[in-house]
């Protein structure tokens, strides 16, 4: 088997404090692993500018006029996380056998990415990344974070325990990953979908180098309920049974209370009202609220809006131009095009 040509698509956002180190980091194993022939001297980084308001793309894009192993991709504007790993899969996958996903701040090991491709070399279509432990979390997001995933396999959802967006894919997974065309995305639920043949490759994460984590508590929260309501109508059949069940229950203590009338031994109480009419209430306006987010997800389904758009200056020149015009590298609308680049079979 000839050796592969590798993409690692890598996701920025505001992330100008580590990417020095990171394409440093990125540069030298992907030169380790073409000199022990385990990829192609084609591979590529491929970096994705999810509208950073620092001087993320500048750096990028003067580091591709440079440098062979790297190339950038900038969206018109911040689209998140998941979709800026998506522009950079579906630009990748054109150009590449296989694509490695890993985060610009590198806590995740890129000795792996190795061992990824050596899994991809023995025919595993998606190799996954999982953390051995969590003991360099704090307990609050080591328990939560556990609970999710558990959570979710309770509801159905087959999410690999411990995965987050660090993986391979081979060219043929991504191109299937490209025919789901759903706007609210939930990559670590979708993948596994896909249900090519995979492997998992155990490692343990390291400390972020520079920089804030762009996951604070209340992305991350956002995030597991998208995550939630994205792959599971258990929530909603929930709602119902506890519908069910308060009406049962309403019945039952009407029927007692309809007894006790007729035996006289009635006592009246604001009390006893009151805490049933917030209890209803509260769980209607829960129901509601539940209800009303999945209207939104079909809402926004129903207007096909796209996931991302990529600022055109960020490849507006072919290649040949670029390495003819390296004088250039302080115009920030000057990239190298990735899409110039021959396409693989």
């Amino acid at each position: 088997m000839s050796e592969p040509i590798l993409t690692i698509v890598v996701p920025c956002f505001n992330e100008e404090d580590v990417l020095p180190d990171t394409i440093s980091q990125l540069q030298n194993l992907l030169a380790s692993m073409t000199a022990r022939q385990l990829v192609s001297d084609k591979s590529k980084i491929l970096f994705v500018d999810d509208g950073s308001k620092d001087r993320t793309w500048q750096i990028i894009h003067k580091e591709s006029l440079k440098n062979e192993w790297v190339t950038g991709l900038k969206l018109s504007r911040n689209a998140g996380h998941q979709n800026a790993l998506l522009a950079g899969l579906f630009t990748a996958k054109n150009v590449s056998d296989c694509v490695v996903s890993i985060d610009a701040d590198l806590q995740d090991d890129i000795a792996v990415i190795g061992v990824f491709v050596e899994k991809y070399r023995e025919g595993f279509d998606v190799v996954y990344g999982v953390r051995r432990k969590r003991e360099s979390d704090s307990f609050f997001k080591r328990s939560t974070a556990e609970g999710f995933y558990k959570f979710m396999n309770k509801l159905g959802v087959d999410l690999i325990y411990n995965h987050a967006d660090f993986r391979l894919m081979s060219k043929r997974a991504v191109q299937e990953l490209e025919r789901f065309e759903e706007v609210n995305l939930f990559l670590r639920g979708i993948v596994p979908l896909i249900g090519l043949s995979s492997a998992k490759v155990h490692y343990d994460r390291k400390e972020r180098m520079a920089g804030e984590t762009k996951y604070p508590l209340k992305k991350m929260l956002a995030f597991a309920f998208d995550g939630i309501t994205s792959f599971s109508v258990t929530p909603i059949r929930f709602v119902l049974f506890v519908g069910i069940l308060s009406f049962v229950i309403s019945f039952l203590f009407g029927c007692y209370f309809f007894i006790l009338k007729f035996s006289g031994n009635t006592t009246t109480g604001w009390t006893s009202l009151i805490t049933s009419i917030w209890l209803i209430g509260g769980l209607q306006l829960i129901a509601i609220g539940l209800i009303g987010e999945y209207i939104g997800k079909i809402y926004k389904e129903s207007k096909r809006r796209p996931k991302y758009i990529i600022d055109l200056d960020s490849y507006s020149l072919p290649m040949s131009l670029h390495l003819k015009n390296k004088e250039r590298a302080d115009d920030d609308t000057f990239s190298l095009d990735f899409r110039d680049l021959p396409e693989t079979n």
